[in-house]
């Protein structure tokens, strides 16, 4: 605030007789306030639920005391280190009792007399956010086109065989009047193909339009569809649907299976005869729609569960295009990281050029159930408190490895794990393997597993003894115990 507009304010408005704290308490936001050491003083209850922590458990204690952070990885303390602030940053982060938070931060430092005198965090719930805003909003990822698209086909990345027969049938249907179904699982890229398929064909200058069928409620998602005419039914207004607005260009059908069997019946007729009418009206309107829909499982498969009208399949997966997973085009991982690693050090003001090859023998391993975006995911949380290194590793990714997929996450420590535990322990494949062996008494055969146990936990959390008590619901002493009963030598398992 310049001196002229505080001496404007100064005049009519006293600052400094309102109770800034007490506003700070009913926010709907977290707010900490530290000291230049880091020291939290205050910490309000919105902060309390999102950490899942009680404020005189906080208050008094170094930031690096409540959270599983260092003075490198805390955006708090580099907030101070700094003395800038730091703004709208995606950020991971667990505490010292296991919580993990998936949050927006902005960290601004607090001069007095022109020296640092503390820092305040800002912490906007992820889950709050994603709850609360409208489902119909899309984040600004890259400028849109004219026809309010952002993708085209030179945006998808990678070689892998599949992906390029993927993107070749999708060219070749672009310009046919036959609809194409795409079939992905969530993350795959979809969207990107759709629009893609829309910006290749003649029709790309007209505005392309989507749907998310599982975005809209049901009783709102025929009248969002066909149009509605006044009169209908109480509250109904003269309002053209996606159907008709969409004449002429691309109509993406997102997540198909979510609309009613009910529904689907309706979109059928309108397929069959290439005309619509609007509820309550009678006059139809002729259409000529190039309609990409996807489905996110095969679909037959979707049939069988009473999901997806096989008339309807029949009619919208004309042209079949089948989106591999992550875990199936891993040959392309490289690639993607590259191109997420270039896209986010812009936004992020991050100067990252490279992986560990820890995080990539993790991300080879790893069966990815949310699939590229959820690559995106775990690299921008890393990003998010990757200070000025200039390589993404463990560390920088550990608070978000605890909301990976744990059954996923299981077998990816068992894969790592396979060959060290091989190397240390030669002759005793069977409890590697997890199958007791059959000449063993049950107290031997229960040692093993409990000694298989505490493995695989020390190796996904690096030999940290906090985090691996947590997981396997035991005190650090009986964890102590029982590694020195197995010969667990806790070294053995820092990362390297």
């Amino acid at each position: 605030m310049n001196t002229s507009l505080q001496s404007k304010l100064a005049g009519s408005f006293d600052l400094s007789s309102i109770d800034f704290i007490s506003i700070l308490d009913h926010l709907d936001e977290g707010v900490i306030i530290t000291d230049h050491q880091g020291i939290i003083h205050y910490y309000n209850e919105t902060q309390c639920q999102i950490d899942d922590l009680d404020f005189n458990f906080v208050v008094g204690k170094k930031v690096t005391e409540v959270y599983e952070l260092c003075g490198n990885t805390s955006l708090i303390m580099l907030c101070l280190k700094l003395g800038r602030p730091i703004r709208n940053k995606t950020f991971f982060y667990k505490t010292k009792l296991g919580r993990v938070a998936n949050t927006i931060c902005s960290i601004l430092p607090i001069f007095k007399d022109s020296q640092l005198y503390g820092a305040v965090c800002f912490v906007k719930d992820y889950k709050i956010l994603r709850d609360t805003t409208p489902v119909i909003s899309i984040p600004e990822i890259k400028p849109k086109k004219e026809n309010g698209t952002r993708y085209t086909f030179a945006d998808i990345i990678g070689s892998n065989n599949d992906l390029i027969r993927s993107v070749k049938t999708s060219r070749t249907a672009a310009d046919s009047a036959s609809p194409v179904m795409l079939i992905g699982e969530t993350g795959t890229g979809k969207e990107l193909f759709a629009q893609s398929i829309h910006n290749y064909s003649a029709r790309n200058h007209n505005p392309y339009f989507a749907v998310n069928c599982a975005a809209i409620p049901e009783t709102l998602l025929e009248g969002f569809l066909f149009g509605t005419t006044k009169g209908a039914f109480t509250g109904a207004m003269d309002k053209p649907g996606l159907l008709e607005q969409a004449n002429g260009s691309t109509l993406f059908l997102d997540e198909l299976l979510a609309m009613p069997v009910s529904l689907q019946v309706k979109l059928l007729r309108v397929i069959q005869e290439k005309k619509v009418s609007r509820i309550g009206s009678t006059n139809e309107i002729k259409l000529n729609i190039k309609i990409v829909s996807s489905i996110n499982k095969p679909p037959r498969r979707a049939i069988r569960d009473n999901e997806l009208r096989t008339d309807l399949f029949y009619r919208l997966g004309v042209v079949l295009v089948t989106l591999p997973p992550l875990r199936e085009r891993l040959d392309d991982l490289l690639s993607l990281i590259n191109h997420f690693l270039l896209i986010l050090n812009k936004s992020l003001g991050t100067n990252v050029s490279s992986v560990s090859e820890n995080v990539m023998s993790l991300f080879r391993s790893y069966s990815w159930p949310g699939n590229i975006r959820e690559l995106e995911h775990l690299i921008e949380g890393g990003l998010n408190i990757i200070g000025y290194s200039d390589t993404l590793s463990l560390k920088h990714l550990s608070p978000a490895l605890e909301a990976m997929d744990r059954s996923d996450l299981r077998q990816q420590v068992l894969n790592t794990s396979s060959n060290l535990y091989q190397q240390n322990n030669p002759n005793d494949t069977q409890v590697e393997e997890g199958m007791p062996g059959p000449q063993k008494s049950l107290p031997e055969n229960q040692s093993k597993q409990e000694r298989q146990a505490l493995y695989e936990v020390l190796v996904s959390t690096n030999g940290n003894i906090s985090r691996s008590s947590t997981i396997l619901g035991i005190s650090r002493q009986l964890l102590h115990y029982k590694m020195k009963k197995h010969g667990l030598q806790r070294e053995t398992f820092l990362a390297r």
